[in-house]
């Protein structure tokens, strides 16, 4: 699918360079690392996309001066990628320029954020000409862009799903989300899933299920977790249980219309409301695709009857849309209708406004009077003039370039590409999502599917990065690498991060058999 603005005529193609990456002969002894039928190849460096852009030229902070302020001012917690850590300068698109002046093809968007690509010229021109208008005013006061906003973003959900609270992240959305829950139903407990996340203030840090996300101290109460349905790792699963283009490799003896690991996962959920929380609850948290962990999907059909028991307990079910809403799992805009549900309250951020902080809580009109009842909500940045244009440019963007169907295509294209890279190397043991939500997760050998050592994931993800091709990383012990563009990127974008994928791997493999 070509996009309409890359109809502009393309004189410019920034040939850019990378770090020489030492050259190595082909080894001849890697049976135990690659199946049978992998080609061989000499280190040629796959050949990056054109592009029709060219970056300024950097003039501001020095690295190391830049390296020294990050020392002294900001959190000893390291979260920045890579050892040497990567200082952007410009975006365009689905590309992203160094302060040097070398181009990354960008493959993560800002951690599943930028949506519609980089400094998109509409989304630009329309945020430029707001912030020349009004860019604040509180909830105080009325404003035309929120309420054109809200109508363009209610038209995208189905009844009753109408009343909207305009916030400014995922974190803050899912709090307000809690909050609601709790309000409505009267009840405290609420379930999550093992390996989920949902944010990490105070409040929804006891909801989110990652390791490193947990603390030791306290910092919320009455959130219960349950087993993940993951039909990889967990107990049960095989290669008819996810909604995607690609299964895995362990085989179920499940039809194509009745799914055993399903029903399996559903009495462990059953364990969970019978012993763990109170007989009536709040609510019930999912991701329909997790995030942080790794794209992991569960058993077609799952939430269905899970949102169904959790209604029996007078309990919500809240979908938390943060990195699945938008078109991005290109079957449906909303990660929800995949798996023919509808949630009581959506929580929505990154995506939202492609990188601008902005996040919604949707709900219905019953339970947003619940809130009113008990609580005078207020936000003083929620539904700023800026955020509500910029929100609303996006939603046009993905309508008019028709990017909920380029995700569609370019990602089934991908995943099935990635999936023969399954087949190839040993150490994949699982390529998984839907749309441009992927996870491909590195395992030891496919036989005990123990995670690839961290270390050598850091190095895989290295070599990437020195190939051109910017990638994320998730998983409870960071063992799997995700893939979440801009929904703008093309079938010739993917080639390229495939290409370069596996010339990584051959690399790794020649390292591991010296």
């Amino acid at each position: 699918m070509t996009l309409p603005w890359r109809h502009l005529l393309r004189t410019l193609c920034l040939e850019t360079s990378f770090p020489r990456m030492p050259k190595k002969c082909p080894s001849l002894s890697l049976g135990a690392f690659w199946t049978s039928g992998t080609k061989l190849s000499l280190h040629t460096k796959p050949r990056m996309p054109p592009c029709d852009f060219t970056p300024e030229r950097y003039q501001s902070l020095a690295y190391s001066r830049v390296l020294d302020m990050h020392k002294k001012h900001f959190s000893p917690v390291q979260t920045a990628y890579f050892s040497e850590p990567l200082l952007l300068h410009q975006g365009h698109m689905e590309w992203l320029f160094d302060y040097q002046g070398n181009r990354y093809l960008d493959f993560f968007s800002g951690i599943v954020t930028v949506s519609v690509g980089h400094c998109h010229p509409k989304v630009n021109a329309v945020a430029q000409k707001q912030m020349g208008c009004l860019w604040h005013t509180s909830a105080l006061f009325f404003h035309p862009q929120i309420h054109a906003y809200a109508e363009k973003l209610s038209a995208l959900l189905p009844e009753p799903l109408k009343i909207i609270f305009l916030v400014n992240s995922g974190s803050e959305a899912n709090d307000l989300a809690m909050m609601m829950a709790r309000a409505h139903s009267n009840n405290m407990d609420v379930i999550s899933f093992r390996g989920g996340y949902h944010g990490s203030s105070p409040y929804t840090l006891s909801l989110s299920n990652v390791g490193s996300y947990r603390m030791t101290l306290s910092s919320g109460t009455g959130c219960q977790s349950t087993m993940c349905p993951d039909v990889f790792r967990g107990p049960w699963g095989g290669s008819h249980c996810r909604d995607s283009p690609v299964q895995t490799v362990r085989k179920c003896n499940c039809a194509p219309d009745c799914c055993q690991a399903k029903d399996q996962y559903i009495e462990q959920f059953k364990d969970t409301l019978n012993t763990s929380v109170a007989k009536s609850i709040a609510g019930f948290f999912v991701e329909p695709i997790q995030g942080v962990n790794g794209a992991v999907q569960y058993p077609k059909g799952f939430l269905k009857e899970a949102f169904e028991l959790v209604r029996e307990r007078g309990g919500m079910c809240i979908v938390d849309e943060v990195q699945t809403g938008f078109g991005r799992l290109g079957s449906h805009f909303w990660g929800f209708q995949t798996h023919g549900v509808l949630p009581d309250i959506v929580t929505m951020a990154k995506g939202i406004a492609n990188g601008f902080p902005m996040a919604a809580v949707v709900t219905t009109p019953e339970i947003a009077k619940s809130l009113g009842k008990r609580l005078w909500h207020f936000n003083t940045f929620g539904g700023s003039p800026m955020a509500c244009a910029i929100g609303s440019a996006v939603l046009e963007v993905i309508k008019e370039e028709h990017l909920q169907e380029n995700s569609h295509e370019v990602g089934t294209y991908m995943l099935l590409k990635f999936a023969k890279l399954r087949d190839e190397f040993e150490i994949i043991g699982d390529v998984r999502g839907k749309g441009l939500l992927i996870g491909i997760e590195m395992v030891k050998d496919k036989i005990s599917c123990q995670p690839l050592p961290s270390e050598e994931v850091s190095q895989i993800h290295e070599d990437c990065k020195d190939m051109g091709l910017l990638i994320g990383r998730g998983g409870i012990f960071s063992q799997t690498f995700r893939i979440a563009p801009s929904m703008c990127i093309s079938k010739t974008d993917a080639d390229f991060a495939v290409e370069v994928f596996r010339s990584v791997l051959i690399r790794h493999m020649e390292r591991k058999a010296k």
